[in-house]
């Protein structure tokens, strides 16, 4: 339990048979702790280079150990210097790691004009769009007319799950040739029981990424998938790219029955924290303080849970969420 500090097992059975035993030698420590005189040797160094065996005020040839109170709690202060020093330089890696992050932005995009960034190249457009699904809120809704086949990635590890994790809703359409291939209908299926929203039809014009209805990503060229992708935020052309998913979306069948979507799946990190603090007598702001995430996120989060347990106020999601062994 003093781990955290630097005084591990063997280090504290050494450290408190000193106290037991303050007139010890080496060699009856190393009896009373059962291990070899060269480790309680050892272990005597550590204690201090921590500082809980310290020579004697009296006799500077002597050592005692010192009182656990004094000791262990000027560890601890000492301990907590260091984690506060290392947080602060945290902080400025991360600032740091933002400034790259933006100056490789600038490398990846060709050109940019306003609202709109043009990325070449497949690698580079993923790895923006990876970037951009970080920071979405709400929402993520596709096009999707590849071919998908069995090079599917297992569900744990796609983009869509860790999306859905978050508690955004998922709306896709695929092709329906994807049916032709086993994998990739099992992936779609568990994104559906998941919670996304699956719909197939004939064709697609391309593919088309829009997150939060806010931001739409198309293809550079949509009959050269490696060329790379258009990063829209003009809310003229983001409109036109909602109004083409919801004519696709419209016309879409359904893949799956909406019954079979899990509502028993285990919640996630952030929904389970929820239900805790709100369980707690939490308000959504404190919610959102408390997890540091915004006060939106927090309340779609609720909002998601009372449509999953069919709660029209925070005292049936309680209830339910009892039922269910989630509190």
């Amino acid at each position: 339990m003093l781990e955290p500090l630097g005084v591990d097992e063997a280090t504290f059975a050494v450290y408190h048979a000193l106290l037991s035993h303050p007139d010890s030698t080496p060699d009856q420590i190393a009896a009373l702790v059962n291990r070899s005189v060269a480790d309680v040797k050892e272990l005597m160094e550590k204690l201090r280079q921590l500082e809980l065996l310290v020579p004697t005020w009296t006799n500077p040839e002597a050592e005692h150990a010192v009182h656990p109170r004094v000791g262990l709690t000027s560890l601890a202060e000492r301990r907590r210097t260091e984690l506060t020093q290392m947080l602060g330089e945290l902080k400025e890696a991360e600032a740091s790691a933002d400034v790259v992050a933006e100056q490789y932005n600038e490398l990846l995009t060709a050109r940019s004009s306003g609202d709109v960034e043009v990325i070449k190249g497949r690698s580079n457009a993923s790895r923006r769009i990876e970037e951009l699904a970080l920071k979405a809120r709400d929402t993520f809704w596709c096009l999707v007319p590849a071919h998908l086949d069995d090079t599917v990635h297992p569900t744990e590890k796609s983009p869509d799950f860790s999306l859905l994790e978050r508690g955004l809703k998922l709306r896709t359409v695929y092709l329906q040739s994807m049916s032709a291939s086993r994998q990739a209908l099992d992936y779609a299926a568990t994104i559906h029981r998941l919670g996304g929203e699956v719909r197939a039809t004939p064709t697609l014009p391309m593919r088309l990424l829009i997150f939060d209805q806010e931001l739409a990503i198309m293809p550079m060229d949509p009959m050269s998938p490696t060329a790379g992708a258009v990063i829209h935020r003009t809310p003229a052309v983001v409109s036109v790219a909602i109004a083409l998913f919801d004519a696709y979306w419209s016309r879409a069948s359904e893949m799956f029955d909406p019954d079979d979507r899990d509502d028993d799946a285990p919640l996630t990190p952030h929904e389970a924290e929820v239900l805790r603090l709100l369980a707690g007598g939490a308000k959504d702001e404190q919610v959102a303080r408390l997890l540091g995430i915004s006060l939106r996120t927090a309340r779609r989060i609720t909002a998601n849970l009372s449509e999953r347990l069919d709660a029209a106020s925070r005292f049936e999601l309680g209830v339910a969420a009892a039922k269910r062994g989630w509190v």
